[in-house]
């Protein structure tokens, strides 16, 4: 099946993408959207942690939980309201927080008035769990705005099976509803999955009140307070010069406007997502000795810890850190700043006081081991570039857009394979199913400052090459591989393949 109803983008875009970040730095792919409300003063606002979602029941073998998708009237920017479509009605959706092994059954319940699609981004998930993009919930009023293509439907609500078979790590959940996941995810579907282990239990790292999720997402507002987003009045996609991707103006921290957290002389444990469409960000500190000492990835644990002055982080990238505080005096601020947008404001600490800390980082983290480049092995090649195919133009891999009908490559289970990923500009490609190690990247084999450990999102810079090893398992079925710069995964950069 052609895409033929993304022919709009023939008519309406011209594909100059001279913002696209083009350089072989990091920096930002696309275009900034300005907020028409006023916007507040930066570090006013508590930093918002997101609810745990309890079960509704449990069994020896697994728990069961149930979300509603709903709209919600929430104050976020002081003194207007934003209708979000949340996960619970809330931005950020509720936190899972589950154990590896045991089984998590979610029915999501979708009161919205638009189809929706689930995906647990980084879990080891069965094909009909994944989110594929058209195995849609249809809303409980049957109206679906223009999203009508044929997959495997369900009406009202949809139940997904996460075996999480799995380490230790950080995941996340999110809509993944074919051509629209950029305005919807941008509107408040997404949230936390937290998977956890005995291995990671056993270590002195900070826990409790001392472990914070930190959910990095950039949003503009109009006057009224509602959410701006450039999207075509009569179809998917966004307005022509936003194609590069949409990046806003305000950074929320877990739902709140460069919010402010009291934090104890001590260590502490972020986990750190960057859940925006297309912005990156490099983090680092205004002053003082703090530095970010990282001990996981996307897939986990690291074998050891690194130590980083700033993280690079991209659209979907987790990182797991410890900052230590024990070097700063009560009454002292120390604020979280984006140095690839001239040292813009994300958040603020305080130190309120002086404590005990018995949290230490210890020299080795994990059984996780560096995996030798295997000889022999399938090869494959993923070209993401601008493009065209047939009456599409836009954004394709290996030159095609994406058809939901065309499996572009059959994989073996339980046998590793070196994927090779080639960009035009910058795309942060991510892989469902299967975490990979990165071999090389610009043809060095050492890997980079920020490529260490297991990941499934991958930042790939300007006319780079960047080698993976990968290997799937357990499951067979329908699976992707897409750039996630939203905006670019809603304009065809995605393709499918066929785990066998």
């Amino acid at each position: 099946m052609k895409l033929s109803r993304r022919g709009f983008l023939v008519a309406t875009a011209a594909l100059t993408l001279t913002s696209c970040g083009q350089e072989a730095k990091p920096a930002q792919a696309g275009e900034l959207l300005r907020s028409k409300a006023k916007l507040p003063a930066p570090f006013q606002v508590p930093l918002p942690i997101p609810p745990v979602k309890k079960p509704l029941r449990s069994d020896a073998k697994a728990d069961y939980f149930r979300v509603v998708q709903r709209k919600a009237s929430i104050e976020i920017l002081p003194g207007l309201k934003t209708e979000v479509m949340g996960y619970d009605g809330l931005l950020p959706g509720p936190t899972f927080d589950v154990r590896s092994g045991r089984t998590t059954v979610v029915e999501q319940v979708n009161q919205l008035d638009v189809s929706t699609v689930v995906h647990l981004h980084g879990g080891h998930t069965p094909a009909p769990s994944d989110g594929w993009p058209l195995d849609m919930i249809m809303p409980t009023n049957g109206e679906h705005s223009g999203q009508h293509m044929a997959g495997d439907m369900s009406m009202g609500s949809r139940t997904y099976t996460y075996p999480n078979t799995q380490r230790a790590a950080t995941l996340w959940y999110h809509d993944h509803t074919m051509d629209y996941t950029a305005p919807q995810v941008y509107r408040g579907l997404f949230g936390l999955h937290i998977i956890r282990d005995d291995e990671e239990d056993n270590l002195p790292l900070p826990k409790g009140d001392r472990e914070i999720p930190l959910v990095i997402a950039d949003r503009a507002f109009d006057a009224d307070g509602s959410f701006l987003y450039p999207a075509l009045p009569d179809g998917p996609g966004v307005q022509p010069a936003y194609m590069e991707g949409v990046v806003a103006d305000v950074t929320l921290v877990n739902g709140a406007p460069w919010p402010v957290h009291e934090v104890d002389a001590v260590r502490y444990r972020f986990r750190v997502l960057n859940a925006s469409n297309a912005r990156r960000y490099e983090l680092g500190f205004d002053k003082g000795p703090a530095k970010f000492v990282q001990i996981g990835s996307d897939g986990g644990l690291l074998d050891k810890p690194v130590e980083h002055k700033t993280l690079v982080i991209a659209p979907a990238e987790r990182f797991d850190v410890i900052v230590d505080f024990s070097q700063y005096q009560p009454g002292d601020e120390v604020t979280v700043v984006n140095r690839l947008d001239s040292n813009a404001n994300v958040l603020r600490f305080k130190i309120a006081r002086k404590a005990v800390d018995d949290s230490s980082i210890p020299a080795k983290l994990s059984l996780y081991a560096v995996m030798p480049r295997p000889s022999g092995v399938v090869r494959r090649e993923w070209r993401f570039r601008r493009g065209s195919d047939g009456d599409h133009r836009g954004w394709t891999i290996n030159g095609k857009a994406f058809d939901p009908a065309v499996m572009q490559a059959q994989v073996k289970l339980d046998q590793y394979e070196i994927w090779t990923f080639v960009t035009d500009v910058h795309h942060p490609v991510h892989v469902h199913l299967a975490p990979f190690q990165v071999l090389s990247r610009g043809g060095k084999a050492k890997v980079a400052e920020f490529d260490h450990g297991w990941k499934d999102t991958v930042d790939i810079r300007p006319a780079e090459v960047v080698e993976v090893l990968v290997r799937f398992t357990a499951h067979k079925g329908k699976y992707l591989i897409h750039c996630h710069n939203l905006e670019h995964e809603d304009m065809a950069m995605m393709a499918a393949f066929e785990t066998i």
